[in-house]
């Protein structure tokens, strides 16, 4: 087997990952009884900070108080255990395989903040976004394609359909 380069251009096979990707989503139904989704590691980390700040507030609404059981803390959760994996497994790639930097790629038309500002407007939007649609992508798109839910299949287009759109409109923000 030919030696791996650690100069950032070793990726995965993009077949082999759908591969991977699809038997960590099997075994996550056979194991969990239910998809991959972080959603709602985010809304476990929401509930927990609004209970730390305000706990009251938190205890009295509807909302928040669903989320604040016996059962103990809502960040032990599996799924916000599945997200920082992610996060510590993105870094442990980035860093062995060289493609960790710490910069802001952007248009030479526009400015570091600017792009940084337009990321984090996108982020919260899709953000709560995921809330509205009661999950995010992984939950909603790829669980329910997973196991054949006509749902599942209208997200996914809706999603790509969307970011075509969208990517065309806002593509002065990176090109």
């Amino acid at each position: 087997m030919e030696k791996l380069k650690r100069d950032g251009t070793f990726y995965i096979n993009p077949y082999l990952g759908g591969v991977l990707l699809g038997l960590v989503l099997f075994s996550t139904y056979y194991i969990t009884g239910r998809g991959l989704g972080a959603s709602g590691a985010v809304k476990s980390t929401v509930v927990t900070a609004v209970h730390a700040v305000a706990p009251v507030h938190a205890d009295n609404n509807k909302y928040y108080s669903k989320f604040l059981g016996d059962e103990g803390s809502p960040m032990n959760n599996w799924l916000v255990f599945e997200v920082i994996g992610v996060l510590v497994g993105g870094f442990l790639s980035g860093t062995l395989y060289g493609r960790l930097k710490f910069k802001t790629e952007h248009s030479p038309k526009i400015t570091s903040r600017k792009r940084l500002v337009a990321a984090i407007i996108g982020g919260i939007l899709f953000g709560v976004g995921s809330q509205f649609a009661r999950g995010c992508t992984s939950g909603a798109a790829l669980s329910g394609m997973a196991v054949l839910s006509a749902s599942g299949i209208i997200t996914m287009m809706a999603i790509f359909g969307s970011a075509y759109v969208f990517s065309w409109i806002f593509k002065k923000l990176w090109i």
